[in-house]
């Protein structure tokens, strides 16, 4: 089975056509999670799986994402932009956008400037409410800011948002202090999200810059998400720490985040091609 690996700005995809994939196995989960193994496997966050033909009127492509826990999710920025860029560069796509279904809706991306590796990408409208997030509280919010959550006894203050998928924003001073990583991994599963969350530390430096430390439902630590950059940038933006056109710092590069005024969000960033390779283990 044929398979290409990209990353964007560290966050790592392997690209399978579905008609590659079902040669091999219909159990996708299972095989998600063995490929992404990093220990006995090609080793990625995810396998984003490029269906055989788009099942949603609009679209050119569809994909279907595969966290690195065998879980599937509606979408990552990161990892559509991959796609984006397997689409131009291997399979040769010549449009000047692409527009891909997603279990978020269709995401239109652009290459801008550079080698073509650069894309923006039209990541949809924000949900904010407590119910479309979701997020658990006593009475429905219709934006979820700076609430109190007890995480084994210790009391954090977040603000939450959807991009599609759920995202908890914290924002620190610093990010040495705090124990980021393993108050992730229990904000991850904690009973107020439903469906699990991504959770973002967020750092705010000016109006115009934040930067930004990443634990993904389904995958852990990372050092970039796209979504998760959105998740966020909005955070910052709705409790009015910053303008609605930012940058977002990653621990491996910078994103282009912008609330337009017509409520949707676009993200700019690259996406870069890393090896193809050959499934040979059963």
């Amino acid at each position: 089975m044929l398979f290409h690996k990209f990353q964007a700005l560290g966050n790592d995809f392997l690209i399978v056509r579905e008609l590659e994939l079902r040669a091999v196995t219909d159990d996708f989960e299972a095989f998600s999670k063995q490929i992404c193994d990093r220990h006995f496997g090609a080793g990625a966050d995810g396998v984003e799986l490029l269906l055989n033909a788009p099942r949603v009127a609009g679209a050119d492509f569809e994909v279907r994402l595969f966290n690195a826990d065998g879980g599937e999710t509606p979408i990552s920025g990161n990892g559509t932009r991959c796609v984006a860029a397997y689409l131009y560069l291997i399979e040769k796509w010549s449009e000047d956008e692409v527009r891909i279904a997603t279990g978020a809706g269709i995401k239109t991306l652009r290459p801008v400037g550079g080698d073509g590796l650069v894309f923006e990408a039209e990541m949809g409208a924000p949900r904010f409410s407590s119910e479309e997030i979701p997020v658990a509280l006593p009475a429905r919010l219709d934006r979820v800011i700076r609430q109190r959550l007890d995480v084994g006894g210790q009391n954090v203050e977040f603000t939450a948002t959807s991009m599609g998928n759920p995202h908890c924003s914290i924002f620190v001073s610093e990010f040495e202090s705090v124990d980021w990583r393993a108050l992730g991994s229990k904000i991850e599963t904690h009973a107020a999200f439903p469906e699990r969350t991504n959770v973002e530390f967020v750092r705010v430096i000016d109006r115009d810059k934040i930067e930004v430390r990443f634990w993904e439902r389904g995958v852990g630590e990372t050092l970039a998400s796209g979504t998760g950059a959105c998740g966020a940038a909005l955070a910052a933006m709705i409790n009015e720490l910053t303008a609605r056109k930012i940058k977002v710092i990653t621990a491996a590069g910078e994103l282009l985040v912008e609330w337009r005024d017509d409520g949707v969000v676009a993200q700019t960033g690259e996406a870069r091609v890393v090896y193809r390779g050959e499934w040979l283990a059963t």
